[in-house]
């Protein structure tokens, strides 16, 4: 999602946080992410800056531990970030892992639909972390296996 710097900033405030430059920008690009992020793929993202890799690391455990960004991943046991939107579900929703790429994707919601439940499970079933694994759609494609 687009985000200004006045939104953010009013997100970050209400959120309970400062609004200092790192976390700000940490916060926009979790913001246009379209999937889960990872500590080195903010990083990455950032691109040059005058803010150490620690602390870009400290803005992202605030963010996590503020309920604004929670890790939503833990593949191959990296932490993976993903913003939490008013509209959202808390990002309570199964992910999946490329083990040929290494992507984080958030699957589609019409494939997971039939996870829904009632009963006394149905909260413990919306909280879990919920993690498949396996090729995505474009490695199977470069490998020349046709998706069934």
């Amino acid at each position: 999602m687009r985000i200004t710097k006045d939104q953010a900033r009013e997100w970050l405030h209400e959120s309970g946080l400062r609004a200092t430059g790192p976390r700000m920008a940490v916060f926009q690009v979790l913001a246009e992410a379209r999937s889960p992020l990872s500590h080195t793929e903010v990083l990455e993202r950032l691109g040059e800056t005058d803010w150490d890799p620690a602390t870009i690391y400290r803005n992202l455990v605030k963010l996590r531990d503020a309920g604004v960004a929670p890790v939503v991943s833990r593949a191959d046991g990296i932490d993976r970030y993903a913003l939490v939107g008013a509209e959202d579900d808390g990002h309570h929703h199964p992910h999946f892992f490329c083990e040929g790429c290494g992507r984080v994707a958030c699957l589609p919601a019409h494939l997971t639909a039939s996870m829904s439940m009632d009963g006394p499970w149905a909260a413990s079933i919306q909280k879990a972390m919920v993690q498949l694994r396996g090729e995505c759609p474009e490695c199977l494609q470069r490998a020349g296996d046709s998706p069934r």
